[in-house]
């Protein structure tokens, strides 16, 4: 059986945020922490769906820019 991934939201040195799907967050937990392009991180999320919506209120709230295309 394999583990349902939980998501997070990453701030990189830009202002972006994306969002990650970690199988074995455990683990990716720390890389996460240790990388330095990463500022920020919320979660984790149960859903890719509640992730998004975290995201969105993010965005709005000024913590994080949207991704241009």
């Amino acid at each position: 059986m394999t583990p349902t991934p939980k998501y997070y939201i990453v701030k990189r040195l830009a202002g972006n945020c994306e969002i990650l799907p970690l199988a074995e967050p455990s683990q990716k937990i720390a890389q996460i922490e240790q990388n330095s392009t990463i500022v920020e991180k919320w979660g984790p999320y149960d859903s890719a769906e509640d992730a998004i919506a975290r995201r969105i209120g993010l965005i709005r709230a000024g913590k994080c820019q949207p991704t241009k295309f």
